[in-house]
């Protein structure tokens, strides 16, 4: 059976793949495998990944609403958007679960010009800036013009002496980071360079989606217990990550939730970041 996918592109409908998206979620075998039988029912040809997605997340809040949260995880980040500026501050908590320090949109003054940098981070007395490429659209690729573009910034700012984490601090190392996928030029072109990448699926084995399920650094956007407003409000709280309402009903409050819906997204919450 063919299925389209969200570029428009016309696959075979691959149950393995879907049953092992489905596992990642954390919910059962059996729990995975009714869920399956449900969704085989419904599929038809032509159908959209879109349409079966959102089968499948539903099919899933019903068993449990942190099984769809954790389902929900690649477009919990696209609602980071759409200008970014919480991503950034996503991933600047990333890199602090891995004890860096951390300073976020910071300007600095370059040999040539001054350059505005998404994230700063400093670990072992080295500092490295860190560039987030954010999309909207689930299908775009960060191609090669991104890291050739970064490149020319880092080598205007780097080993030159700033006052950021102490009063004489110079720039060695830099990363880019992006909620989607880099293409095949821009993975050879970094590594040639000596720029690190960070993406969905990139590296293989440390990729986006791996660190925050191994930390449990799930976005607050990932929350279905929460209706969009109520997730931006708690961004622009500053309240990027789901652990970090956990045992905190104050800002659940501030949004104005009832004591009902705060016991709902406290007890999602703590199922998803794995507290009970």
């Amino acid at each position: 059976m063919k299925i389209v996918k969200h570029s428009g592109a016309i696959v075979d409908f691959n149950r393995s793949k879907l049953k092992q998206s489905l596992l990642k979620s954390g919910a059962s075998p059996t729990i995975v495998d009714d869920v399956l039988q449900l969704i085989e029912k419904e599929v038809y040809e032509g159908i959209s990944t879109k349409h079966i997605y959102k089968m499948a997340f539903a099919l899933l809040k019903k068993n449990s609403n942190s099984h769809a949260a954790r389902y929900n995880l690649r477009e919990a980040i696209r609602l980071l958007g759409p200008a970014g500026f919480f991503f950034e501050k996503f991933i600047a908590r990333l890199f602090a679960a891995e004890h860096y320090e951390t300073k976020v949109n910071i300007i600095l003054q370059g040999k040539c010009v001054s350059h505005e940098i998404d994230v700063l981070v400093k670990n072992n007395n080295v500092i490295t800036m860190v560039e987030c490429k954010f999309h909207v659209g689930r299908e775009a690729a960060t191609d090669v013009k991104v890291p050739m573009y970064i490149l020319s910034r880092f080598n205007d700012l780097r080993e030159r002496q700033y006052q950021i984490f102490s009063k004489s601090d110079s720039i060695s190392k830099c990363w880019i980071v992006t909620n989607n996928r880099f293409t095949s030029d821009a993975v050879d072109f970094a590594k040639c360079s000596g720029l690190n990448l960070l993406s969905w699926d990139y590296p293989t084995n440390n990729n986006l989606k791996t660190k925050i399920d191994n930390r449990q650094l799930y976005p607050i956007t990932c929350l279905t217990t929460l209706t969009l407003s109520e997730k931006e409000k708690l961004l622009i709280l500053d309240i990027i990550l789901v652990r970090e309402i956990v045992n905190n009903r104050e800002d659940l409050e501030k949004i104005g939730l009832s004591p009902s819906r705060i016991k709902n997204v406290m007890k999602e919450a703590s199922e998803l970041c794995r507290f009970i």
